[in-house]
């Protein structure tokens, strides 16, 4: 393709035909390799082993929704990365949490970055946040060949519906199955226990500040019982990656304002190991 664009000084024609709003159905007709799940793998014996993104925590507040996550990537018992990226701006008004094979995740958030931003293009409007979720869920189901060898990609997905005027949050399987989650979900080899947490720390009437506290509370906790999961690292000054979804849009917190939610947790894990306790009714 790019051989003839250069010979001929036009673009090809699969750039000028009319077609799908969708681009990932553009490259299914013109260019199938390049997606991530029609990739040939060579045949293995067993599980692939490649470095995994872990533990994504997102909560509901009035007016929003955070998503945040930790930063370990894990290969085997091996700890493969201490500070990677997992939480991702999809759009304007939603964000992507990305746990499982972390290369092949990466990509697929990139893929569906470009899906939303293709289709806007072509009808000059954005899709709904259930019309993303379903786009995503369709990416997810393509690479279940993969999943079975081992590469999953299991993501949060959550957002601001500027429709219904609130933060919403999906949750997925490795087949692609969506799952709209209300107050709080979270994915990954940690989520078990940052689920727990959530579930004991959760109000309906939290503030933003409040929600930020929560999730960082919920990775902490996380981090205490899933090897896999990187608690926040002071001595490196890694901490957990924390995103607001709001009707002003994505916004994720500064390092100085995610190190400062960590410490503050961190100084009262001290006098109390095990967290703050769930008020009493």
């Amino acid at each position: 393709m790019e051989a003839n664009t250069r010979s001929t000084g036009r673009l090809p024609a699969a750039f000028l035909t009319p077609g799908s709003s969708s681009f990932m159905d553009f490259l299914a007709d013109h260019q199938p390799e390049m997606l991530p799940g029609k990739r040939q793998l060579p045949p293995t014996q067993g599980v692939i082993e490649a470095p995994h993104g872990t533990t994504i925590v997102a909560v509901t507040f009035p007016g929003g929704v955070v998503l945040a996550g930790d930063r370990r990537a894990t290969m085997g018992n091996v700890i493969a990365q201490r500070d990677i990226e997992k939480v991702f701006p999809a759009d304007e008004y939603s964000a992507v949490g990305i746990a499982g094979t972390a290369g092949l995740a990466v990509e697929m958030v990139k893929l569906f970055q470009l899906e939303l931003e293709h289709f806007e293009k072509v009808e000059g409007a954005q899709l709904s946040l259930e019309g993303k979720a379903n786009r995503l869920s369709t990416m997810i189901r393509s690479n279940l060949g993969m999943a079975m060898q081992g590469l999953a990609v299991v993501p949060l997905f959550a957002g601001f519906d500027v429709d219904r005027g609130k933060g919403r949050i999906f949750s997925y399987d490795v087949t692609g199955g969506r799952s709209e989650e209300h107050h709080f979900s979270a994915t990954g080899s940690g989520s078990v226990f940052a689920r727990g947490a959530m579930k004991k720390l959760f109000r309906e009437d939290l503030t933003e500040e409040q929600a930020t506290t929560l999730v960082v509370q919920a990775l902490y906790d996380a981090a205490d019982d899933d090897s896999a999961t990187g608690g926040p690292d002071v001595a490196r000054r890694i901490y957990p990656i924390i995103t607001v979804i709001t009707e002003n849009g994505f916004r994720r917190l500064t390092d100085d304002e995610s190190s400062g939610l960590a410490r503050a947790v961190l100084a009262r894990r001290l006098e109390e190991p095990d967290g703050p306790r769930a008020a009493l009714l």
